[in-house]
């Protein structure tokens, strides 16, 4: 049995596939010659993570598939119900890049706040002759604690960035059609352990009351927040996306940073991505990364050994 891994896999999870008998493939495979690779090679398991597509066409073409992995939460570059409908298991791993994508959110939280994204361009160029200058520039940061942090989706990620912001001693509500209520555990080092319960929120009270915005939603078809949205926001709010590329108005965001509606914004994700626009990208009060969410070593860790464990599952 073959496994390939055309967008990688951690080491520790060639391992355990490894150890129960089962040869792991990491070449990188161009997505027009996926098919005769997988044919040539008699491929049972195809993992991806967001590069590779695994479309109707790709499995209608390819018998030997047994499975298809993605590395991660969001499966849109799959066909799963086709596949499913197809006899073939759809695995994920949802659970394993939580915190990470969490942290990266607080990372351009604070960044945001005290205009790290902006002065990290310009020390090096101005700081030698303008640092005064600079100083007085950036010298009207805020405090995270005691702001109230909204959180548009409630699933383990929008959990795991609750956790955080109560840690910051930050208030926290949030909204989702899909979750009515929630309990958020906050563990700390030595075993102790609180309990926090939630109620969802309207949209439109969350915006009126968040200081701050993180969204942690799937793709959509339209915009979550766009120029009606942002209307409703605070003064001054700030707005972080590490969700997926769609899901806010560029071109509406955009307008509320010029006018000062918004104070600042962090994108992890684009509507144009892999190629941002460039107003984007330029833009002083935006603080960016390119989608690296679940990027971190622990995280791709936890996904490979999920990935190797629910394999070894089903061909068991």
């Amino acid at each position: 049995m073959k496994v390939l891994a055309n967008d990688g896999i951690s080491q520790s999870g060639i391992k355990a596939l490894e150890a129960a008998g089962i040869e792991v493939v990491t070449t990188k495979v161009a997505q027009e010659q996926l098919i005769n690779y997988i044919n040539e090679n008699d491929i049972s398991v195809l993992l991806v993570r967001s590069a590779t597509q695994a479309r109707r066409e790709l499995i209608d073409a390819c018998p030997s598939l047994k499975i298809i992995g993605r590395g991660g939460v969001g499966m849109d570059n799959i066909d799963v119900a086709y596949a499913r409908e197809k006899g073939l298991k759809v695995i994920n791993t949802p659970a394993a890049s939580s915190a990470s994508v969490a942290e990266l959110v607080f990372a351009h939280l604070f960044g945001g706040v005290r205009f790290l994204y902006h002065s990290n361009r310009n020390m090096p160029l101005d700081g030698d002759t303008q640092f005064g200058a600079l100083k007085k520039s950036y010298a009207k940061g805020r405090e995270l604690r005691g702001k109230t942090l909204g959180i548009i989706g409630f699933g383990r990620i929008g959990r795991e960035v609750a956790k955080i912001g109560l840690g910051c001693g930050m208030k926290v509500i949030y909204s989702d059609s899909y979750v009515e209520t929630a309990k958020v555990d906050l563990e700390f080092y030595d075993g102790q352990q609180l309990s926090f319960s939630f109620e969802s929120q309207s949209m439109e009270s969350l915006l009126k009351q968040s200081d701050f915005i993180s969204l942690h939603v799937p793709a959509q078809k339209g915009y979550i927040i766009g120029a009606d949205e942002i209307a409703m926001m605070k003064n001054g709010a700030g707005i972080v996306n590490a969700a997926r590329g769609g899901v806010i108005d560029e071109v509406a965001l955009l307008e509320a940073l010029e006018n000062g509606k918004l104070s600042f914004a962090a994108l992890d994700v684009f509507e144009n991505e892999p190629t941002p626009a460039i107003k984007v990208l330029m833009h002083e009060k935006i603080s960016l990364s390119p989608h690296i969410g679940a990027a971190t070593d622990e995280a791709q860790d936890r996904i490979g050994t999920e990935l190797a464990a629910q394999i070894i599952e089903i061909m068991g």
